[in-house]
């Protein structure tokens, strides 16, 4: 059986956008006894908060939730809310993350801080936070008090990890820490890439599904290597692509200083005289970077074959990911939701935004 993986993407994006969808008509307040001569603002502020929910992502962490709790043989109407709840995180956090990174763009369109300032965009994103965990809370109607309660307890061990990476990450790029090594990357995307993207939405379906402490484990297991591969991707497009056409800027990690596994292995291979050069263009701020010293830097990581290193890793760990699928998560037995979520490793491998 082929699986077409971006067809699966599009197949799940439709009922977890119509659920959404349902929640940002929260922002309204059609319900709130608040006075006609606001209305402007209200219509404001739910604009302003729908902006990234409307402009839509991949959808890779809803789906690879509802196909988990599919290949389990849960019912999607159980699963569908937590969708919502997880996809809704992926915008507020992604407001929050385009702030603090200072990015341009944002799948093809203006960043939110940078349309409305980073005051209104931080606020934005607390408001499609509020919306998350309302998601999750109506779960109760559906599944229960104690199994609500996981999920909730879930979705706060991961959130914890994430935050973590983010403060590991923002803090070495502010110290333009130098002396760093692969498990130092690695130690990053655990938690903001293998748990976020992988594992949690994962566990997530498994839960619903009535998953065993082994399984959620053996989830675990088989996010390392796919989550890992997710962000070295990731890194790759962000040296030799344009997402699709929707990036503005080739470099971006660059320009922000973040420490990506290239730029890792490009620290530590490049001649003396290079290593130099480099250091010299990573101690200036993302605004006083030219485009032509990031150049010099990517054309550094083709010299020193840090590209060809990064995608390496990425396909071996891609390979890993298929061995433990293959042989530890028989549990997800379901067709055709089984078949859908091996179809996703070779996507994450070779997709181009």
């Amino acid at each position: 059986m082929t699986v077409d993986f971006k067809k699966t993407l599009l197949s799940k994006q439709k009922p977890v956008w119509e659920e959404i969808q349902s929640y940002l008509e929260n922002l309204s307040f059609k319900d709130s006894a608040i006075p006609k001569r606001y209305s402007s603002l209200i219509k404001f502020h739910k604009e302003m908060a729908s902006d990234y929910p409307e402009r839509k992502g991949k959808y890779v962490r809803p789906t690879l939730l509802l196909l988990t709790a599919e290949a389990m043989g849960a019912n999607q109407k159980k699963t569908l809310k937590t969708a919502a709840a997880m996809q809704t995180s992926e915008e507020w956090a992604l407001i929050h993350d385009d702030f603090e990174d200072d990015s341009l763009k944002r799948r093809g369109k203006d960043a939110l801080h940078r349309i409305y300032g980073p005051e209104l965009a931080v606020n934005a994103g607390d408001a499609l936070h509020v919306l998350m965990w309302k998601m999750l809370a109506d779960n109760k109607k559906i599944l229960g008090g104690e199994k609500t309660y996981e999920l909730f307890n879930e979705f706060s061990k991961m959130f914890n990890r994430t935050v973590l990476g983010q403060t590991v990450e923002i803090k070495w790029a502010k110290e333009n820490n130098l002396n760093l090594c692969d498990d130092d990357y690695f130690f990053i995307i655990d938690g903001k890439t293998v748990y976020y993207t992988i594992a949690g939405p994962m566990r997530l379906g498994a839960i619903i599904a009535g998953a065993t402490k082994k399984q959620l484990d053996l989830l675990f297991e088989f996010a390392r290597p796919l989550g890992r591969c997710f962000q070295i991707r990731d890194d790759l497009l962000d040296v030799t692509s344009d997402f699709g056409g929707l990036k503005k800027q080739t470099g971006n990690d660059i320009y922000e200083g973040k420490r990506t596994l290239i730029l890792i292995h490009l620290l530590r291979t490049a001649s003396s005289k290079d290593r130099k050069a480099i250091i010299k263009i990573l101690k200036k701020t993302r605004d006083e970077k030219t485009e032509e010293e990031v150049r010099f830097i990517i054309d550094l990581m083709k010299k020193y074959k840090s590209i060809d290193y990064a995608q390496e890793k990425a396909e071996k760990l891609a390979l890993q990911a298929r061995e433990i699928f293959d042989k530890k998560l028989s549990f997800l037995k379901h067709s055709p939701a089984r078949e859908e979520i091996k179809a996703g490793i070779d996507f994450i491998l070779n997709r181009d935004h």
